[in-house]
């Protein structure tokens, strides 16, 4: 089982850090959700790919390899409600993967749902272990960028402390900077 979990954390890791360069997109990019849902679920490789897995998860519910397949193919069908409960299921599984902290808040973002992406966010800085930092940078980045942005109006002392975090894993990121010099001045 050891040996599952690591294979499944570089896999989720790389997956996550090759997709997060398309969710910062899907961010800032208006689209048609309600055609992009019709068309995925009446797709039918779509729909056999979430029934093959559900039952894969059935006769064994402690698969995570077999839920992160799921979270990531209810993600992709657009149907955020049911990758967040795929996600949080990974988390009781795994609760010290950081990753599936970070793909909650992805789907809950998604999902409309900025309070509970904002937490899910809270809970995968918390979770990301210190040796697990320089790999998460970018992530971290977005991460501490999007509470700075969700509390900039609520508490701005506290926007501009994420804000700063933010930066200094990705000084790079206009938007990051953006945002902080409209907290600072």
């Amino acid at each position: 089982m050891k040996m599952n979990k690591i294979n499944i954390k570089n896999l989720f890791l790389g997956l996550i850090l090759v997709g997060s360069a398309g969710f910062i997109n899907a961010q800032t990019t208006q689209t048609d959700s309600a055609t992009t849902t019709a068309s995925t679920a009446a797709s039918p490789s779509g729909n056999s790919t979430i029934e093959g897995l559900k039952k894969q998860i059935e006769a064994n519910p402690k698969d995570t390899e077999s839920l992160a397949k799921l979270a990531g193919a209810y993600q992709d069908a657009s149907d955020w409600t049911n990758a967040v409960a795929t996600w949080k299921k990974i988390s009781v599984l795994l609760p010290d993967w950081a990753p599936a902290y970070y793909s909650q808040a992805y789907a809950y973002q998604a999902g409309k749902d900025d309070a509970n992406a904002k937490l899910a966010y809270e809970k995968y800085i918390a979770a990301v272990k210190p040796e697990e930092v320089e790999q998460n940078k970018k992530n971290l980045a977005y991460a501490y960028f999007y509470i700075a942005f969700a509390e900039q109006q609520s508490d701005p002392v506290k926007a501009k402390e994420h804000i700063a975090k933010s930066i200094q894993y990705d000084p790079t990121n206009q938007d990051a900077l953006k945002l902080s010099k409209a907290l600072n001045s």
